[in-house]
């Protein structure tokens, strides 16, 4: 069985950065890439970034882009994701996943098998 630990989340001033990372446990063999997620109250989630594990392809929401950073360390298998120049609208309840092998549409939730347990970013303006 596959697990998800987020961390790293918090509240900060707009402008201000925070990390956040995900450690993954179990077998992982059948992903090609990790995503994070976000979900604001009375939204759907939405697609932030994400990273595939064979050669470390970045995809990003244009929201975000030039802001936030996905990596990963395959050796640890955890995925972190550095979030810089904070808005307000950033806003959100973070969620890293697993992507399942096969198409990639990284923004699209449904190819996501598992999920963590999310960790709130609360940015104040």
């Amino acid at each position: 069985q596959v697990q998800l630990v987020e961390s790293g989340g918090g509240l900060v001033q707009a402008g201000g950065s925070l990390r956040l990372s995900c450690a993954v446990s179990g077998r992982t063999l059948s992903s090609d890439a990790m995503g994070w997620f976000r979900q604001a109250p009375g939204k759907e989630r939405e697609f932030v970034a994400a990273i595939t594990w064979r050669d470390g392809s970045t995809y990003y929401a244009d929201s975000v882009k030039g802001r936030f950073t996905i990596s990963r360390d395959n050796a640890k298998n955890t995925v972190a994701l550095q979030m810089n120049s904070l808005k307000p609208e950033d806003t959100a309840v973070y969620y890293c996943a697993v992507k399942r092998y096969g198409r990639s549409y990284y923004f699209d939730r449904s190819l996501y098998s598992y999920w963590g347990q999310g960790t709130q970013v609360t940015v104040s303006s």
